[in-house]
């Protein structure tokens, strides 16, 4: 039977929330600029696949354009992100008139003034056509009404896609059948997504087309490298055709036992509102109360990006058994499975956003993984849906110790242990560059990855090793292996070896021992990764004392965050050989080189806390939560990533931010409402105020935890489990007095005997 995730807060009163998301914002991006690189994703929570409407070709990574102006299709995708591109897609779309079935020409004109979008409804009017489209979504399938015009020509075609489809008309059973094999890699052999389509209406006629877009009329079969099905009927004005559409990784059958579970006989208006209620419910789940409107959208748009990575990839069979097909050996197994996330990105804050608010459904994330290790032998860093070879780093590690840090159970702690140490140990047989450590041998032979041995981005993969190194002390510890926990801890004081006292600034080093040069701490890439070493310096989270000492003490720290922010948006781009669009991100929103568009550099506000100079963290971190975000089409500053970009809102609105996952504690910056409540899994509740809080009133004057005065600047994860109130009294004017003694300081390894 499926572990259900009980809904302990099921008391507490629902208010609308869904109308003030926007699943628009982030899309009005391209390849040279994002603004979130974002689709509008039509989707309940963590769904299994998502809908949305096709303004670009098919493969096309930027599948919706806030500023094209034709639709070709209504996709069911599962795309990640454009740079990860989609797979088992496929799409549906209405015409009338003379038949136009090939990708171009079917495209119709339409406009934003006449698109409805939720992410539990999508509507559009399709104006060549004079169609209406609707969407409403479930898990593993979704519900369509087409409202056409009175015509004698009207048709609904199914685009199978790409790289390998099959259709099969069903007119006795008013049903399409077929498969789609396209994928952007990541899949065994046998990859398949079977789907149904079940219609309210009788077919009128039925065609395919074959590869080169070959129409065979009157056929109801079609099998190849790129095929479709065509089918028509008259229709009345206003008349509505219903198309229920589900899909299987697992098999045909399959694909009809979650459309007869997940919509049955449902109407459009039952299926919507299913949907709406999952949204709901879990968008209730923090509730925050604000006068300005755009702040109000801007975070439930961000909290609805958190809650849609990482998708289900699990099904559930007759007998209600959970069950995945494996996107790792290719065989069907009994379990949980997830997918469609990369680690580099979400190790950050995601994942302690799940832990904080959703442990039972992380601890089907970490029985998801320990069946990735199982089926693969390795953890996944990039998975979609299998091992794809994206980005560095070894930040499983992080994400699995923080889970069981802060008390999630549910999965095996011993096994995925041993698939962190196996990263960080074994060299021969990775899957893919980005799984286990690229350069292992030699960071454990000399404390780095060098600079000089074919390895690149070597010093970002050395911070990060050295950072999941003391995740793996940290969990090992918690489970009584102090001889493994010292080792660790050891091996994560490795980022000590690229420091270069000379610039104060992290740097490549060579494998003789000297640093690489010439050295230009402005050139992105080479030694680091989407960044430079401005950016990757303070990737030290769990020893930022350390760090600080290597700098020459809290005030040196200090004047090198500064020099981050003061400093013009200069940059080096030789390496790539163009300008990236996470430089250019960086470049205009003047802020000097703060590149919060990408990830490696968005803890770094939150340090200024441990520099003993918590003012200057709450005055940037409320810049940032009032100026790098809108509830916009342009509403980012740079990549959405899986809720990565969104999670660092969601978590600094609410007044404090991860800095470290696997310390179990919150960092405090600058709450934006003057409210909040979590409605924690545990029953309990967590209350957070600001008084006098505003626009220019971005300082803490002081802050009371369950009545009693708070003088530091964290609080600890469990502190929250335990239900509370946090209140803050906020003020125009910086409080240098409040927490800034070594006991107020945040988590820093150099201060902990072990």
């Amino acid at each position: 039977m499926e572990k259900t995730i009980e809904d302990k807060t099921a008391s507490f009163e629902e208010v609308s929330l869904l109308e003030y998301v926007n699943p628009l914002m982030g899309t009005d991006s391209d390849f040279s600029l994002s603004n979130g690189n974002t689709y509008p994703a039509i989707a309940t929570p963590w769904g299994m696949n998502f809908w949305t409407p096709m303004t670009s070709k098919m493969g096309d990574g930027w599948t919706y354009k806030y500023r094209e102006n034709s639709i070709r299709g209504f996709k069911q995708t599962h795309q990640p992100s454009p740079w990860i591109n989609d797979y088992a897609a496929f799409s549906l779309m209405p015409v009338t008139g003379d038949l136009k079935y090939k990708e171009e020409e079917r495209a119709s004109w339409f406009s934003h003034k006449a698109e409805t979008v939720r992410p539990d409804y999508y509507s559009v009017y399709l104006a060549d056509y004079d169609v209406v489209t609707e969407i409403s979504p479930t898990e593993r399938a979704a519900h369509f009404r087409f409202t056409f015009p009175e015509t004698e020509k009207a048709y609904i075609l199914l685009d199978a896609f790409f790289k390998g489809s099959m259709v099969k008309i069903l007119p006795e059973e008013r049903k399409i059948i077929g498969y789609c094999r396209n994928n952007s890699g990541g899949v065994p052999e046998n990859f398949h997504n079977y789907f149904v389509a079940e219609f309210d209406t009788d077919f009128d006629l039925a065609h395919t087309w074959g590869d080169e877009w070959e129409l065979q009329e009157n056929s109801t079969e079609n099998k190849g490298e790129h095929v479709g099905a065509i089918i028509g009927f008259k229709t009345k004005r206003g008349q509505t055709v219903h198309v229920k559409v589900a899909s299987s990784f697992i098999s045909p059958e399959q694909a009809q036992l979650n459309l007869d579970r997940e919509i049955g006989a449902d109407t459009f208006k039952e299926t919507r509102t299913k949907a709406k209620n999952a949204w709901e419910k879990e968008l209730n789940r923090i509730v925050v109360s604000s006068k300005d409107k755009d702040h109000l959208k801007t975070f439930y748009s961000c909290l609805y990006r958190v809650l849609l990575f990482p998708r289900k990839f699990y099904e559930l069979d007759a007998n209600n058994a959970v069950m995945h097909y494996s996107p790792y050996n290719g065989k069907v197994a009994p379990g949980y499975m997830f997918t469609d996330n990369g680690f580099w990105d979400t190790f950050r804050a995601v994942f302690p956003f799940f832990n904080m608010m959703y442990p039972e459904l992380n601890g089907q994330i970490m029985e998801g993984l320990a069946n990735t290790y199982k089926e693969s032998g390795w953890l996944p860093e990039w998975a979609s849906p299998g091992h794809r070879d994206c980005m560095i780093g070894s930040n499983s590690a992080p994400i699995i110790a923080d889970a069981h840090l802060t008390g999630v159970s549910g999965f095996d702690k011993e096994l995925l242990l041993d698939a962190v140490l196996k990263n960080a140990t074994v060299a021969d047989g990775r899957p893919v560059n980005s799984v286990g450590r690229a350069g292992v041998d030699y960071y454990n032979e000399l404390g780095y990855v060098p600079y000089d041995v074919g390895i690149n981005e070597n010093a970002a993969r050395t911070l990060e090793y050295a950072y999941a190194d003391f995740t793996i002390a940290q969990m090992a510890k918690s489970l009584g292996k102090d001889s493994l926990a010292h080792a660790y801890y050891e091996k994560s004081l490795n980022y000590k070896k690229l420091f270069d006292p000379t610039t104060k600034l992290m740097r490549g080093k060579n494998k003789d021992g000297n640093f690489q040069t010439p050295f230009n701490p402005l050139k992105w890439g080479d030694a680091f990764t989407e960044g430079n070493s401005l950016h990757y310096t303070w990737s030290v989270f769990h020893d930022v004392q350390g760090l600080a000492d290597l700098m020459g003490g809290a005030d040196e720290f200090v004047n090198m965050l500064d020099g981050v922010f003061q400093m013009p948006p200069d940059y080096d781009d030789s390496y790539y050989g163009f300008t990236i669009h996470e430089i250019r991100e960086m470049q205009i929103v003047n802020m000097g080189n703060y590149a919060h568009g990408n990830q490696p550099i968005q803890h770094m506000i939150y340090l200024y806390n441990y520099g003993r100079q918590p003012w200057k963290t709450q005055e940037k971190v409320r810049e940032v939560l009032t100026k790098l975000y809108t509830p916009a089409p342009d509403g980012y500053c740079g990549d959405e990533d899986n809720g990565q970009t969104s999670a660092w809102y969601v978590f600094s609105a609410l007044g404090f931010y991860p800095v470290a996952p696997a310390t179990n504690q919150y960092v405090i910056g600058s709450p934006l409402f003057d409210e909040v409540t979590l409605h924690l899994q545990n029953g309990k509740t967590f209350m957070i105020s600001a008084k006098n809080n505003g626009r220019r009133s971005p300082y803490i004057k002081g802050a009371l935890l369950n009545g009693k005065s708070l003088d530091r600047t964290w609080i600890s994860t469990e502190t929250i489990q335990q239900g509370g109130e946090l209140q803050f009294e906020m003020d125009k004017k910086p409080n240098k007095e409040w927490a800034i003694t070594k006991e107020a300081l945040p988590y820093s390894l150099s201060n902990v005997k072990e």
